[in-house]
């Protein structure tokens, strides 16, 4: 792997830094709020935060990565689309949970729900999220998706999945930031009173964890390699366990490289400016 050392030692600062922005959510409701409980007031609101930075931040955030990770390169691509899986639906069920409490809450003070942009962003992150996941259940994992739809899906899949935690992080930072102008009123947040001084700092280990997880993700010298799952096979002898379908036409063409390496040197050079004639002309 190139730049291994550099890799794993932005991998160590992201779950540092995301474990300890998990930990901070925590001690900001349990010092400054009402702590933590399920009972229609403001404890069971506080789930909301803590839910969303544990499962939404920094379980997303793992998920996204975990295919980078090199001393799983030689693990079958089906465990790690299974891990992968796993990730986002604790992730989904957490935020589920989070919103639940929310939604809860409002109705208990009789607050009005969805008018605010931070809820707007944040519900629209959660159903995407549910539809990237359906989605990513039925095309990549299950079996019975066709290798030319996985292989035209796949960018929109990896697109989309760094949208959603972008547009999470960026909800996240506007609902703690709106939760400190409704709650802190003597002294005020513009005053920066411990809490709001706390909270601010959460909401850097937020941003720094994202910026992190997304520069690791978008490495293309950190991919997983495609001919690493290719020497993961079947029992049977058969095809390559859980590959994908980038991976499924990288094989494929290194296969018609090879099948091309038995053809005679002379052969080669005669076809050449036929098949240069062609490629041109699907330009």
């Amino acid at each position: 792997m190139e730049g291994y050392r550099r890799f794993l030692a932005l991998l160590v600062s992201a779950l540092l830094l995301g474990f300890v922005a998990v930990v901070c959510s925590i001690v900001w409701v349990l010092r400054y709020r009402e702590g933590l409980g399920w009972d229609g007031g403001a404890a069971e609101f506080n789930w909301h935060p803590v839910l969303v930075v544990t499962g939404f931040v920094f379980v997303q955030g793992i998920a996204i990565i975990v295919y980078r990770l090199p001393w799983t390169w030689k693990c079958s691509k089906l465990l790690m689309k299974f891990i992968h899986a796993g990730l986002n639906t604790i992730a989904m069920i957490l935020a589920i949970v989070s919103m639940v409490a929310v939604f809860e809450y409002h109705n208990a003070r009789k607050i009005p729900n969805m008018y605010s942009l931070h809820s707007w962003i944040g519900l629209t992150a959660v159903i995407f999220y549910s539809l990237q996941l359906f989605l990513g259940f039925a095309v990549f994992l299950l079996p019975f998706a066709p290798v030319p739809l996985r292989a035209a899906l796949m960018p929109i899949h990896v697109y989309s999945g760094l949208l959603i935690f972008v547009a999470v992080i960026a909800s996240a930072l506007m609902g703690i930031t709106e939760k400190l102008l409704f709650s802190l009123q003597s002294p005020a947040y513009s005053e920066s009173p411990p809490e709001a001084i706390f909270v601010n700092c959460l909401g850097l280990l937020i941003v720094t964890f994202g910026a992190l997880i997304l520069w690791m993700a978008s490495r293309p010298h950190w991919k997983r390699p495609p001919e690493e799952s290719a020497k993961v096979q079947r029992p049977n002898g058969g095809a390559p366990e859980g590959v994908e379908a980038e991976s499924t036409m990288t094989d494929c063409s290194n296969a018609d490289r090879s099948d091309a390496g038995f053809n005679s040197e002379a052969a080669r050079k005669r076809n050449f400016k036929l098949d240069e004639a062609g490629q041109r002309s699907t330009m």
